[in-house]
Parts: structure tokens; sequence; C-alpha cells
């Protein structure tokens, strides 16, 4: 159990006193291996790692295939822990992270979930750099590792999901956006060059994870260990693998993670076309790729994918696994070898892509005091700075989803006693989310909203957060909130609810939530706030519709100074811009659409309403991209053409076969495919006027939608519309911002056919802004003669 408040890490004389640094990796001052090739900073890191590779044995190879690799002591090599986690701060969830003596905790950021409600790339980079700064320091002192298998960038297809909390959301874009901000923040590359940053050092290494197509956990007698998801070609393509392919070629991260379940009857991490084809091929991954734990063992053992034990090693390695998070690799290759299912040339080709992760951070370069980042120790841990940025990065989460006659934000002056009523109003723990490590203090709701009045009154009204059973105290929250001039009701999920392994059947608040908030609104003669902790979206329509409750705000789960954040939005310290990163569905959308359907089109004639804005078209408990704030804001469109063309490469310039019609339904779509088009420089450019027309300072996201040709549209099964761009801006009241925007065209206006080929419809395309509509023509040029 953790501790409400732990003290301040901001001792520099304690911390230096316990700080004990870590030796030198490898290639050790001294060491008679020093003089090798490998050792030799001057020499390009893949010929120093295949150096090292030919001086291995078999067996030492072997035991450098699993994330606790054994040392190489004649060679002067440590042992090395590969799997640290960083999701959202510095966590302890993996085995290479190790909190106490000088670096008793590190900053909690908010959930994922709630830091993409703020629409801001340049909050997540800085989130970013500030997690690599902790982890380098715990590195420094031995308590942790630096390969960190974050971000998670799987799409939130499903609202039921447990690890949806771990996501940026529902949208390609937003998480492509996010994935490469984050690894940029985490990996901070420097030095050399080179593709992919082949020849850049990394401060820490980044890894994306699930890849692909993993979104279900363990939900109505199916888990992750045994699904196979069927998907399309066109998902795969138009949504599941877009995120991962930013990771890799916008963020250059040094890791994939494959994941558990099987796409088609085939393991992600024995899929070859995925790993070598894809990843490494069509990506051009400089790093490796890591198996998530156990799953090796998983697709032997529990989807008897293949006869032995040795099979599978032969499939895993030869697919482009590098990592196996486990022990079976190293239980298993060498029988491998010996059956002649997998070469010496199979392992060494893994190891070299692992060595030379190790070597772009240092590893084998000496002493960690001579390097770039030697200095970082625990006075770089849980900084002001750092904890400032927790703050603020939960304040820009917040999203305001209702605000009755503008009775927010609260003022300290007309309600000075605040009954602050739900399981959640003194929520330490719940507030960090999963993938945590040991925040550096907390601050719960009933802590911040007391920094503001005279008087707070505090009842629970729930046991617990499940809040079920006859013994709830219901009755003395509602006698609380009889009384006092304004109440904030915290109520909302848990890790006991949504959480990894865990997904939920439900939309509803849990147990008898629902019957507290509604009776504390009923006797409440002030203003009534509801405050929601979660990950996943929540069916709220009874508060919505209820004129009692005046305003709804969601909070995520907002991390260790997420009861600050909660008090200042409410009190109107800050304005809150955050806008849903999920669409919030009624809760009977889960009787129309099994966890178990990877399909995210539409299928009306099986009563399939389809997945995310950009396939469902039903009623909504909030849309995607809902968000209210305390001022008002309108977009002018200042700039973008009416007409843009599309020039074609190579052989293809001089052909008229490369612009391609399909008939459909009997309406003929244009269009070109991406591969033959030269993308390079291909935007649109969009410059948009915000004026903040209200009384408050604010910060507001504009939004970008496009919408293809209607007969391309139809021919091809595009989304209706889809985000191409955004940007947050704050506005001062009055003022006026220009926020300066590219469409890309070869990603934001192509479209994915039913094969999964990306195509570039010719036409007239829709860009909204709010409300407004601006056309764009398509054009090609240099099409024969």
């Amino acid at each position: 159990m953790r501790r409400l408040l732990l003290p301040l890490l901001l001792v520099p004389g304690v911390a230096a006193a316990a700080f004990a640094a870590r030796g030198p990796f490898a290639c050790a001052p001294g060491d008679p291996a020093t003089s090798l090739p490998f050792c030799r900073q001057s020499l390009p890191l893949r010929a120093r790692a295949r150096d090292l590779v030919a001086r291995l044995t078999r067996a030492e190879k072997v035991r450098l295939l699993v994330n606790n690799a054994a040392g190489v002591p004649r060679l002067g090599i440590a042992g090395y822990e590969w799997w640290s986690e960083a999701l959202h701060g510095v966590s302890n969830t993996g085995p290479g992270v190790h909190f106490g003596g000088a670096f008793p905790g590190a900053t909690a950021f908010p959930q994922v979930i709630g830091t993409a409600a703020s629409f801001n790339a340049s909050l997540w980079e800085l989130i970013g750099r500030a997690v690599s700064d902790e982890g380098r320091a715990m590195y420094n002192g031995g308590q942790a590792g630096l390969t960190f298998w974050s971000p998670n960038v799987n799409i939130f297809r499903d609202p039921r999901w447990g690890r949806g909390q771990e996501t940026p959301g529902e949208d390609p874009a937003v998480s492509g956006r996010y994935a490469a901000a984050y690894v940029r923040g985490l990996q901070q590359p420097y030095g050399g060059g080179g593709h992919h940053g082949g020849h850049t050092r990394l401060k820490t290494a980044a890894g994306c994870k699930h890849f692909t197509a993993y979104d279900l956990d363990s939900w109505s007698g199916t888990d992750r260990f045994h699904f196979n998801a069927v998907v399309t070609p066109q998902d795969l393509e138009d949504t599941f693998n877009v995120p991962f392919k930013s990771c890799v070629v916008d963020g250059r991260a040094a890791s994939v993670m494959c994941s558990y379940n099987q796409v088609n009857g085939v393991p992600t991490c024995a899929d070859e076309s995925f790993l070598r084809g894809t990843i490494r091929g069509k990506w051009q991954l400089e790093g490796y790729i890591v198996s998530d734990c156990d799953s090796v063992d998983v697709f032997f053992t529990d989807q008897h994918y293949t006869r032995t034990h040795e099979d599978a090693v032969a499939a895993t390695l030869r697919a482009g696994l590098d990592l196996d998070c486990g022990p079976f690799l190293a239980l298993y290759t060498e029988g491998a070898v010996a059956q002649r299912k997998v070469s010496d040339a199979d392992i060494d080709a893994a190891v070299t892509n692992t060595v030379i992760v190790q070597m772009r951070l240092g590893m084998y370069d000496g002493d960690l005091a001579t390097q770039p980042f030697g200095h970082l120790g625990p006075q770089h841990v849980c900084t002001r700075a750092h904890q400032d940025l927790a703050l603020d990065a939960a304040r820009q989460s917040m999203v305001l989803l209702k605000n009755e006659a503008a009775a927010l934000p609260l003022s300290p002056a007309a309600h000075r006693t605040v009954a602050v009523i739900g399981p959640h109003a003194e929520a330490t723990v719940a507030m960090i989310g999963n993938y945590a490590g040991q925040p550096c203090r907390y601050t719960t709701p009933l802590q911040g909203i007391g920094r503001y009045v005279k008087t707070t009154v505090h009842h629970a009204g729930c046991t617990d957060v499940a809040c079920q059973g006859g013994n709830q105290p219901i009755a003395a929250a509602v006698d609380a909130a009889r009384g006092a001039d304004a109440t904030v009701v915290l109520v909302g999920l848990n890790q006991m609810i949504e959480a990894e392994g865990l997904d939920r059947t439900s939309l509803l608040l849990p147990g008898r939530q629902t019957e507290l908030v509604s009776a504390v609104a009923k006797a409440s003669k002030g203003p009534v706030i509801l405050v929601l902790m979660s990950g996943g979206p929540v069916d709220i329509a009874f508060a919505q519709n209820d004129r009692k409750i005046a305003g709804i705000l969601w909070a995520g789960y907002p991390g260790q100074a997420g009861g600050q954040a909660i008090a200042d939005v409410i009190f109107g310290h800050h304005n809150p811009g955050g806008k849903l990163p999920v669409t919030w569905y009624p809760q009977d959308y889960l009787q129309k659409a099994p966890m178990t359907n990877m399909a995210m089109r539409a299928n009306p004639a099986k009563g399939y309403p389809g997945r995310t804005y950009r396939f469902y078209t039903g009623p909504t408990i909030h849309p995607f991209g809902h968000g209210l704030s305390y001022t008002k804001f309108t977009q002018t469109l200042a700039h973008a053409p009416a007409q843009l063309s599309v020039q074609l490469t190579g052989h293809h310039a001089a052909t008229a076969s490369s612009l391609n019609t399909t008939t459909h339904l009997g309406r003929a779509a244009a269009d070109v495919r991406v591969s033959h088009a030269r993308c390079e420089g291909l935007s649109i450019p969009v410059h948009v006027d915000v004026k903040n027309v209200g009384d408050r300072d604010g910060a507001h996201t504009v939004l970008v939608y496009a919408s293809p040709p209607a007969a391309a549209a139809t021919a091809h099964g595009a989304p209706a519309r889809q985000l191409v761009a955004f940007e947050k801006v704050h506005v001062p009241a009055g003022g006026v911002a220009r926020v300066k925007m590219g469409v890309d065209v070869c990603n934001g206006l192509s479209i994915a056919d039913r094969d999964g080929v990306r195509r570039i419809p010719v036409g007239e395309h829709s860009l909204t802004i709010g409300e407004l509509t601006h056309s764009v023509t398509l054009g090609v040029e240099q099409l024969g003669v």
C-alpha cells in the first residue's frame, strides 16, 4: 500500500550521500577487452556489434536472447535486464526498475488517455523528456534499465478494453503523433546521423507496443493468450498499424513489441510478413523487435501453433524476433540449432540488433561519468520542474463535459462550505492508473479543494469504488450535501474494474455509484459538480439529463497532482481545454458490438454499428473531440488552397495506367496509388485564425477533419471523416492567434482500399474545422501524352 504523502525528494545532500553510481557496463578503463574493436568508439556501431558477436560462443549468444540477459565476464560485459517501463513516468511494473534508497520515487504524470485529451504534442514530448531524465538518472544509480517498453499505441477500439487507459485513444492520427512525440522525448537522439537513427546515440531507448490489433484482454470467455484477431488488410492499413508506422518512421523508435494474440491465424511474434516484411522492411526499423512477456511460450503452450519447442524457436527467430521477454529462447534455441531448425546466422542477426541498441545507449563506451548523461543522479528525479509539469499535464488533461448555466467555475467567496463526496474524494493510488511507479507525492482531490474554501465536509458515500451491497453510507453523504454551499462528487472506475487482464462488461458506473450521485444531487441546495475518474468511457446519460447536476468533469487518471488539477479547474484557476480522445457510447452499444469482432466498419445488414467516430454513426453520450471551455472561441479560415496537383514518380509519370478508376454501384472513382505519387513536401497549408471572444484566457484545439470525394468513399469504404491535423493554441481573452497547419496529402487524404493499398482519391475533398468547410480539389500531373 502506497503512503498518502511521500516527502519531497529534493534534499541534495541526503540524496548524494545515498547515491551509488553504476559501474561500466562494458569496456571499462584498464579492462583487457577495451583494446578490442567492439570497444572502439571510432568504429561504426554495426562493425563494433559484429565484432562482439563474432567473439561469443553459441551458449553465450543464446543467453543474450532473453530479457534477463547474462553477462560475459571473460569479455568484461555485465548482465542486463531489458524490461523497464515508462508509460507515464518511470515505473516498477517490470523487473528492471527498483525504487528505494536514493530513488524512493519518480514523477507520476497523468495516465496516457488523459494527456492525449490535451491534444498537445509539445506536452507529450516534454513529458517524455522529463521521464528520460529520471530514467537515465536511475540507470546511473543502478536502479533502472535504459530500454523502456513504452509507449502503448494500440488503438482504443472497444470502450470495454481494460488497457485502453494506457493508449492515446481511438484515432490513428492522434495515436501516431503521440507515438512519435513521446518517443522523441524519451530517446532524445544525438550525434551521428544516418537513416532512421541508425547511427545516432540515444539517451534512453523507447519501444512501441503491442504490434498489432491487440485490444482484448479478457472478455466473455476469450482471453488475449488464445484470441485470433480476424482483421482485414484494410483495417490493418488504415487503423491498427498507423500508430506503429509513425512510431518507427517518424519517432525512430529503437524497438517494437509484438503481441500475444494471433492475427488471421498467425501469432504476431511468429509472423514474418509483419516483423521482417513490415516493421524492418517497409518501415526500416533500426533497432530490435521484442516479444510481449512469455508470448513465445504462449503461442507454443496455449495456442499450440507449433508441434515442438524447437519449432517455436524457429518460427519466431526466422520471423524476425530479436529478443524474448521470458526464458523460452534461452531454454530451447541450442536444441533448435542441433536439430537444424535455426542456424547460428539467425542467432547472430538477433543478437547484433540488440547489441547495436546497447551501443547507441553508450553501454560499450566505458565509464558512465564521462558520457553525455553521466551527471544525472537523484537530484534530477522528482524535481520541482518535473512536478510542476505533472500538474500542468493534469490540468491540460481535464475535459469539461457539462456546464449548465455557466455554473462553473465555483467561487471560493460564494461557496465557502463544499461537500466533497464519493469514493475518489481521497484518491491516491487510483489517480495514477496502471503501469505506474512510486510517485514523488500525492495531492488528493479533498486536499486540492480544501486549499480554495474555508470548510470542506467529506463523506465517501461508498465503502469503496465498487460501491456494492446494502451497507453503503449514502445517507451520510446526502446529509452533507444538504448543508453545503456546493457539492463535488468524485466517482468512477479503478484498476479493480478496468485493468490489464480485465475488460469491462458494462459502461455504467459501478455498483450503487449512480444512486449516490442522484441522491446527493437531489438533496444539495447548491451546485453539484460531478467528477469522473476513469480510463474508458462511461455512460453518464443520467447525469447529463439531471438539471441538478450543474457540471461534469472527466479527469481520467490524472497522476500525482490530480487532486490539485481538479480543484484548479473547478475554481477557475485553470480554464479547461481538454477534448475527449475516445467516443463515449451508450450502454446498449455493447449488445451490438462483441469485443471479438475486429471490424472497424459498420455492417447494417447484421446490425453491427462500427467502431470509433470514423465509422460509427449511432447515438453517443459524448462524441470524440467533445470538450467545453469557460470562454468562447471562433474560428476563421485565413488561408487554404482550392486546388492541388499530385505529381507521379518515375515511370509512373509517363503512363495513364497509374490513374486507377473504380466503378462501384454505378459511380466512378479515380485515384492514384500513394506508392506512385511524389509525396515529399506534398502538403495542403491550412491557416486558421482563432479568436477568444469570451472574458477568460484559454486554450483551444483546432481539429481539421477530411472527407474524401463521395465516389471514392463509396467505392472503397472510406471513413466519412477522419482527423488529419490538429494544434493546440493559447489565446488571451479578446485576442486572436493564427494557427498554421499542414495536411499531408499522402497520409491524411489517402484512403486504404479493401486490399490494404493506399490510394489518393482524385477530385473534391472536404476539410471541416468546427463550423467551417473548405473544398480542395486534387488533380494529377504528367499523365502521358
